[in-house]
């Protein structure tokens, strides 16, 4: 039988063989599994090993009971030492013991320098159990140069509320230090964020891993280095000698501990850090956390930054109950009712205080300052004030360290920590507005010049610097340029500092600057391959410009005041235009324009243009023709060709637009011609597209296919995806509305998508949802048809874009026709018409008329409903008609089918009769006679009164009275409405009514109705 191995204990741990399931088991030595496993009667030996080697530890039966002893054969003598009882067996004792039996064959009588200890004399002298009057004494005690007091379990401050949240981050910490290669984890980041909690949380979690405990040491008042070593020594219970240096003490006595040493806020202390790889290379059980706003740059050093509490999402908000889960609102409630128990948490509150919490970032310091005002300001009021967040987080516990009882006094101490350059770097960072690269950080503290000589420090250098202090942070995505900031909080304090210094308008000068010449080299990329990068970068940057171009506004220069303002709109407009900025491009073009008059004229009709773009974009067409003519009559005074061909463009745009399409054609021909002149490829293109649009509402699909596909090549010769992009659409967009080759233009939107997304032209990628989503409604898939059709909607109302919310609202009717829920179709169409007259869109005035009437004629049939359709459809011939615009083929044979089964119903005569009065008839006059052609016309002008006794005659059986009763049935009256109309009780019309089913042999109103049209009694 082979030889069993023994239980070894080793790195503080017991590792227990099992044989029967060919594994192992580990326990750690000092915890209550540790004093189980030794009292059980089968377990009498186990090996021992450490740096000075292999020893045998084993349980031996005395006069007084059972004892531990440790063993060692050296030198040919088999050497012995007593450890003690069981409750008595720590690492350090059997580190100890090992240590005595080594020197036991070094040392001489005569060699004693005073280092031995107490605890290891006792051993040289007790080779057996204690005496019977010994064992009333207590447990020797073995830590070198200790009072006996010093290897009891440390204690941890206790917390005077409870750890809100932090569960996944404790849990990682505690994974960490778990791990062998982490001895010394720096828990790091900004004021506030709440390291010292965490830190103790992790070492409470942490106490029954480390047999020796965890020994919290407090730096907090501590800012001399020289002082770390005395402090955690005391902290140990350590006395100073002079036969030893201090550091060499706490070797000694860390040497065999396994010890979690627990250093909070090292920052102020870091030059110090040096001391922590020295006692973990001599200590080899022993563990250190440090919690510090600093990184301490030291061997071994592993770095894990303590994030905000979790927020919300203030874009979609759950309901309240959810809401109040969140760690960062939970923090906040916990204060609050701390401070004021009734406090009453509603809906609307909690949706108050989560935008506080997102405001504060998520700092916890900062959210129980904030939640410290809620007895005297509401949470709407604290939102309100928190605009500037220092003035308000002031009211920290007065039994708090000073840099904790206000938000600035946590900055003021960060900034305190800041050699002169790195305060100043900071000052000048703080002017940027949702971080930057780091070519603008350098670009920008270049112009304002960094205060030291030349190469001596780099911006580089001193942002990594601010980095390791927690007063930057990086960021970085996947392909993109890493991007430096700094918290809200952070850069407000910075904000401050920066006007203390009288620095203010230097540094957002040079700002405004730089960033006026990004946007002005971005714009000369649009039209060329580097577009999609230009604009993501732009998007990154976007608060800056908004910072940069709200200080152009500011500023006063004589004769070129608001000359930046004005080529920062001239550098933006197709920014603004592509992402769908359009209300903000338009915003600050008006103020431009507003504050620069007499400025420089070309500059200013330029912003004008601009400005016009931008609104027609928004559907606000009066005001962007008034405006084209002023710039048309200032440009051609000026004798301005380029100019003046420019405003000829966009009088033509908006003509098409209008549906005014022969003015749209003149005024971009003749924009054509001066483009040409001026051999401006770009502006050629442009207004080759914009006719194209127009040919396609004429109804000449060949000719517009032929310029767009004209346009296509055109603009794949330059590089330019968005022109590409949108040719390629409406290429697709023609071939739909002629009925021809509807899977190739599947392909081209896929393609023009891509595009769109790829470059991030929101307006883009929404009209290709809803052209995608046409196609499907054409090939009969409802649900394809309404998801691609929402998500259109979505998109134009995320920009603002009122044409294409109402064709995506009217073909969301469309779906709600084919699945036949009338009721939600004329809803849609209804919603839809609305939005087309707010911005004069007469194409979709049209088809919101034809999509209403299918509706009601089909849907909802009545005499009433009927002839109003006839109207409704007449008036959208009639529109039609004058745009130029006729029907597209791909909407044809739904319409006419849907004409056929309306004019069945009344009659060919009835029906073209009304269908003529709608061609008469404004749309707003078509929608108002809803229920009114039936009721005040018995019918068309031009038709002979009825004659109901004649009538009568022609119906045997019915009475004069029952023939009336027929007459305004048949007209789509009610009961209640009928008797009105005859003056008699709706009782009298239900018993006409029965009369008449019975002597027509009919069942239902609308049997009884035919039965009137054949008639000609309506």
């Amino acid at each position: 039988m082979p030889h069993k191995l023994l239980p070894v204990v080793s790195d503080h741990l017991l590792h227990m063989p099992d044989w029967e399931a060919n594994e192992h088991s580990s326990v750690a030595v000092g915890s209550q599994r540790w004093y189980s496993w030794l009292g059980e009667e089968q377990n009498t030996s186990f090996s021992f090993r450490n740096d000075l080697g292999t020893f045998t530890v084993r349980r031996e039966r005395k006069r007084h009971g059972w004892y531990w002893y440790i063993y060692r054969k050296s030198g040919g003598k088999l050497r012995k030492a007593y450890l003690g009882k069981a409750e008595e067996l720590t690492l350090e004792r059997l580190s100890l013991g090992a240590t005595t039996l080594v020197a036991q064959r070094e040392r001489s009588d005569d060699q004693d320098d005073g280092l031995r200890s107490a605890g290891e004399q006792a051993i040289l002298e007790h080779t057996d159990p204690p005496s019977e009057s010994q064992q009333s004494e207590p447990a020797l005690t073995i830590i070198p140069l200790a009072q006996p007091e010093s290897i009891i379990r440390y204690t941890l401050p206790a917390p005077l509320t409870p750890l809100v949240g932090r569960k996944p981050e404790v849990a990682t910490v505690c994974q960490l230090l778990r791990q062998a290669q982490v001895r010394l984890l720096v828990l790091t980041g900004p004021g506030g964020i709440g390291k010292t909690r965490v830190a103790l949380q992790v070492a409470t979690d942490l106490q029954q891993d480390f047999p020796a405990g965890v020994c919290f040491v407090s730096l907090a008042e501590v800012r001399d280095p020289a002082l770390i070593t005395p402090t955690i020594a005391h902290a140990l219970g350590l006395r100073e000698t002079t036969r030893t240096s201090l550091v060499d003490q706490l070797k000694a006595v860390l040497r065999s501990q396994s010890l979690l040493l627990l250093l909070d806020n090292f920052e102020q202390v870091v030059k110090a850090a040096p001391l922590l790889p020295d006692l973990l290379a001599a200590c080899p059980h022993l563990k250190v956390l440090v919690s510090s706003r600093a990184r301490l740059h030291v061997r071994g050093e592993h770095e894990w930054e303590v994030p905000s509490l979790a927020l919300p999402d203030p874009k979609q908000l759950p309901d309240s109950g959810v809401l109040s889960q969140c760690d960062a609102v939970a923090l906040f409630l916990q204060c609050a009712w701390a401070l004021q128990p009734d406090f009453q948490v509603t809906a609307l509150s909690t949706r108050i205080i989560a935008e506080i919490c997102v405001r504060l970032e998520g700092i916890p310091l900062a959210i129980e300052l904030a939640a410290a005002r809620i007895k005297q300001l509401s949470p709407q009021e604290l939102l309100a004030r928190l605009e500037q967040r220092l003035p308000v987080l002031t009211s920290g516990p007065q039994d708090a360290p000073a840099r904790q009882q206000t938000l600035r006094n946590t900055l003021t101490w960060s900034y305190s920590l800041l050699n002169s350059w790195e305060q100043r770097l900071l000052r000048q960072l703080s002017v940027f507005v949702g971080g930057s690269t780091l070519q603008a950080a350098e670009a920008i503290c270049a112009t304002l010049g960094n205060g030291v000589d030349a190469g001596q420090v780099s911006v580089f250098d001193g942002m990594a610097s601010l980095i390791d202090k927690s007063l930057l942070y990086q960021a970085q995505r996947e392909e993109e340029e890493p991007r430096f900031g700094m918290l809200e909080m952070t850069r407000e304090y910075g904000q401050e500092m920066l006007a203390r210094c009288e620095e203010v308008e230097e540094a957002r000068q040079a700002h405004a600057l730089y960033y006026l010449a990004l946007a002005e080299r971005a714009a000369h990329t649009w039209e060329g391959p580097q577009h999609t990068l230009w604009v993501g970068r732009l998007e990154r940057d976007h608060d800056n410009l908004r910072a940069a171009m709200q200080w152009s506004l500011e500023q006063e220069m004589g004769e070129h005041r608001l000359e930046k303002a004005l080529r920062f709109g001239a550098a933006l407009r197709s920014f603004w235009q592509v992402r769908g900025y359009f209300r903000e491009g338009r915003i600050f073009l008006e103020r431009v324009l507003a504050q620069s008059e007499g400025g420089e004229i070309s500059l200013r009709a330029q912003a004008l243009n601009d400005a016009v773009l931008l609104a027609v974009s928004q559907g606000d067409h009066t005001w962007g023709e008034a405006r084209c003519q002023e710039n048309l009559e200032r440009y051609q005074a000026l004798g301005d060709g380029s100019a003046v061909a420019h405003t000829l463009y966009l009088l033509g745009w908006l003509a098409v637009l209008k549906g005014d399409l022969a003015t749209a054609q003149a005024r971009l021909s003749e924009s054509l011609a001066l483009f040409q002149e001026g051999n401006d490829t770009g502006c050629i293109l442009v207004s080759l597209f914009w006719m194209g649009v127009g040919l396609t509402y004429q109804g000449e699909y060949r000719r517009a296919r032929a310029v767009f596909e004209q346009t296509l090549a055109l603009q794949r010769e330059r590089g330019n995806k968005r022109g590409i992009a949108w040719s390629l659409f409406h290429l697709a967009w023609v071939r739909f509305l002629a009925q021809s080759d509807l899977i190739p233009g599947d392909s081209l939107l896929a393609e023009a998508g891509a595009l769109f997304k790829e470059i991030g032209d929101t307006w883009g990628i929404a009209e290709c949802s809803q052209l995608l989503g046409r196609l499907a409604l054409h090939q009969r898939d409802a649900v394809a048809a309404y998801t691609l059709l929402e998500q259109s909607l979505m998109r134009f109302r995320e920009i603002g874009n009122q044409r294409g919310i109402a064709r995506s609202l009217s073909q969301m009717g469309e779906v709600a026709v084919m699945r036949q829920d009338w009721a939600r179709a004329r809803l849609l169409y209804t919603e839809s018409l609305t939005q087309a007259q707010e911005v004069g869109d007469q194409f979709q005035i049209a088809a919101c008329l034809e999509g209403v009437a299918g509706a009601v004629a089909t849907g909802e049939a009545s005499l009433a409903n009927v002839l109003w359709a006839a109207q409704l459809w007449g008036t959208a011939e009639g529109l039609q008609e004058t745009m130029g615009a006729p029907l597209p083929p791909v909407e044809r044979a739904a319409s006419q089918e849907r004409i056929t089964t309306a004019r069945s119903f009344i009659g060919k005569r009835i029906f073209s009769a009304y269908w003529a009065q709608g061609r008469t008839m404004t749309p707003e006059q078509a929608l108002a006679a809803q229920g009114k052609a039936a009721i005040l016309s018995q019918r068309p002008a031009e038709s002979p009164a009825i004659s109901f006794k004649s009538a009568g005659a022609n119906l045997p059986g019915l009475s004069a009275r029952e023939v009336e009763v027929l007459h305004w049935v048949a007209l789509g009256l009610t009961d209640a409405q009928v008797a009105e109309q005859l003056v008699i009780s709706p009782r009298t019309v239900t018993s006409h009514l029965s009369s008449i089913y019975n002597k027509l042999g009919v069942t239902s109103r609308a049997a009884a109705t035919r039965k009137a049209l054949d008639l000609r009694l309506v």
